[in-house]
């Protein structure tokens, strides 16, 4: 038995080489097919990896509470619009909630900031000292703001806010200033990455040009009114806002759920508008990973459908084979070959073709991360701006499962797809077969 079926494949393997050409045009379809799915997914599974990141920077038990102005209502027009969190809020929040562990308020406005003759536009941020952990930021030169500097005229600076006021220069000790109030710059963080936007629950926040200051000296010196200039003239319109964002952090994931619920009756019961969301990390993950699966659905089907494409090449090549070799098949059944030595000739024949350009496609799939990475860095050295900011941090991962999913669908449509030609050989008549010119 095992005599013949090595003969089988020996016989199979050598009609193949008889036409290299057409074999390899077969196996081809096969092999895109295969590296299309390891590729996107890969992509996919790069894409998602990422945005899981970022989420995780968040915090699994940390609740996010923002300000959110609210849509206003039909024919109410006021040039001060005040809305979002408050103080009164903040203090409810910690008295009423046993589970919290911590508790970060910011304010941030965007503001003018000016050294000499050099200015930059800036996030100024008032904090307490936990923002610095609670955001993963280290400190360049100089220190962090400590509870003792509440009320005082000090100032921390962000990367790119020190490299564009004082390039080249330390800037500790020295003054700027934003808007009319001077600060004394106390500290510089060191660059960090910016975070992408996720979904519509959160905004993309890059940190390079924030500015930071004690939260009660934002309050003293900048207030919670901001008035703006709306075109020409003496028009202003203006806004009121206490608290920008309050980030909440308890001690166990368990309890986010009866955390979020208390917190949500206590902003319902004193805020008439919706003018505040409450976003939580833990249920953004889950999220990700629900449309990270509907993606991966997604381009398996469309990888898949590529090598459907690829299986009906060649199940269309097996039966102009079969058509061709109508003697030599008629020649075998005279000599004592069965309708089995048959169909396992044509079967071999088949899956040798959609193994070799499965097992292809894996190699060529697993090299998709150099790959990526050099004809980013080729398109990258022709034009700079042309590739879009996210492929700059994407790295694809390779997922083991697409990798073993798409050699068994290779493998499938080659046994799918050869089984009908081998069939149709094997059922026929070998007088006719001889007969055939």
């Amino acid at each position: 038995m095992s005599g013949s079926l090595g003969q089988t494949i020996r016989l199979g393997l050598k009609s193949l080489l008889l036409q290299k050409m057409r074999s390899a045009l077969a196996a081809l379809g096969i092999f895109i097919g295969t590296t299309t799915v390891i590729w996107l997914v890969a992509m996919g599974e790069g894409v998602s990896y990422q945005a899981q990141q970022q989420i995780l920077e968040l915090g699994a038990t940390n609740i996010i509470i923002r300000s959110v102005e609210p849509i206003p209502a039909s024919g109410e027009k006021s040039r001060v619009k005040s809305y979002g969190l408050l103080r009164a809020d903040y203090q409810r929040i910690l008295s009423n909630v046993p589970t919290i562990v911590r508790s970060v308020p910011i304010r941030e406005l965007k503001r003018e900031c000016r050294v000499n003759a050099r200015t930059a536009s800036i996030n100024l941020i008032g904090c307490a000292e936990e923002h610095f952990e609670l955001n993963r930021l280290e400190m360049a030169r100089g220190r962090w703001m400590t509870k003792q500097d509440n009320q005082e005229n000090l100032i921390v600076l962000a990367d790119g806010t020190a490299q564009k006021l004082f390039p080249g220069e330390n800037p500790i000790g020295k003054n700027i200033k934003v808007e009319s109030d001077v600060y004394t710059v106390i500290g510089q963080t060191k660059a960090r990455s910016a975070s992408a936007a996720i979904g519509g629950s959160l905004d993309s926040r890059d940190y390079s040009f924030d500015a930071y200051i004690p939260l009660e000296t934002f309050r003293h010196r900048v207030g919670d009114q901001i008035m703006t200039r709306t075109g020409e003239g003496m028009n202003f319109k203006g806004e009121i806002v206490e608290l920008t964002q309050i980030t909440l952090t308890v001690g166990d994931v368990q309890q986010i759920d009866e955390t979020v619920a208390i917190v949500e009756t206590l902003l319902k019961k004193y805020h008439e508008k919706q003018d505040y969301a409450v976003v939580v990390p833990k249920e953004l993950l889950r999220q990700a990973e629900r449309t990270k699966a509907m993606f991966n659905v997604m381009l398996v089907v469309i990888a898949g459908i590529s090598l459907l494409v690829g299986g009906i090449g060649i199940m269309n090549i097996m039966l102009a084979t079969v058509t061709e070799r109508t003697r030599e098949i008629g020649i075998r059944r005279a000599l004592g070959a069965k309708r089995s030595h048959i169909i396992q000739q044509f079967l071999v024949e088949t899956l040798v073709l959609t193994g070799s350009g499965g097992l292809l496609g894996v190699l060529c799939g697993l090299m998709c991360g150099p790959l990526f990475r050099t004809t980013r860095a080729i398109v990258t050295a022709f034009s700079p701006d042309l590739l879009p900011p996210i492929v700059y941090t994407l790295e694809p991962r390779i997922a083991l499962w697409s990798v073993l999913l798409s050699l068994f669908i290779s493998l499938g449509v080659g046994l799918l797809f050869g089984l009908y030609p081998a069939r149709r050989a094997a059922m026929m008549n070998p007088i006719e077969a001889l007969r055939h010119e």
